[in-house]
């Protein structure tokens, strides 16, 4: 008797849940919060832990944690430009990428998750480097590949969301499989 009064007010709330997940843009907050909360949580921890310039081996002649500033875009681009301008030019294309991603997940129709997906990593990617231009003017960037001497140029978790989504959405274009 008891499990039957707790079901049945388990069942409501159940539903609404389910509802509430099955709206996209829920689906793109929850997706695109947990995106930014790893990458700022991540860099909080590099940014407490790891000296600026220093590196802690993690995988020794493969990978290290590295704390890094990037001011530039992706691989430094534009970094040697005036500190002013590169962040007003940045702080612009950010916004505009945010909100153009936004545009085309609100267009994505839901038989394409894989899409919406995309979109979704790399929004929140997006919003990850924005609040890092926005805090310090510069990307905290600390994953550190290489072999030997030739490295990968250092990334951090919102780079990695955006390469995946723009991998898929790629995927999508390359094999026809974009929305009419």
């Amino acid at each position: 008797m008891a499990y039957a009064l707790f079901a049945r007010h388990l069942t409501p709330d159940t539903c609404e849940i389910e509802k509430m997940l099955k709206n996209k843009y829920i689906k793109l907050v929850v997706f695109a919060g947990i995106i930014v909360l790893l990458d700022l949580f991540t860099k909080a921890l590099v940014l407490r832990y790891v000296p600026f310039n220093h590196s802690i081996p993690v995988i020794q002649g493969f990978f290290n944690i590295t704390h890094i500033h990037n001011p530039g875009g992706a691989f430094g681009l534009m970094a040697n430009l005036n500190p002013t301008v590169r962040s007003i030019i940045f702080l612009f294309i950010s916004s505009l990428a945010v909100g153009l991603i936004f545009y085309f997940y609100k267009k994505t129709p839901s038989n394409y998750p894989w899409l919406a997906a995309a979109f979704a990593l790399i929004f929140g990617g997006a919003i990850g480097n924005l609040v890092d231009r926005v805090r310090f003017g510069v990307v905290i960037d600390f994953l550190d590949f290489y072999i030997g001497n030739l490295h990968w140029p250092a990334f951090n978790v919102s780079d990695s969301t955006i390469s995946v989504g723009i991998g898929i959405f790629v995927f999508h274009l390359l094999f026809k499989k974009m929305p009419e």
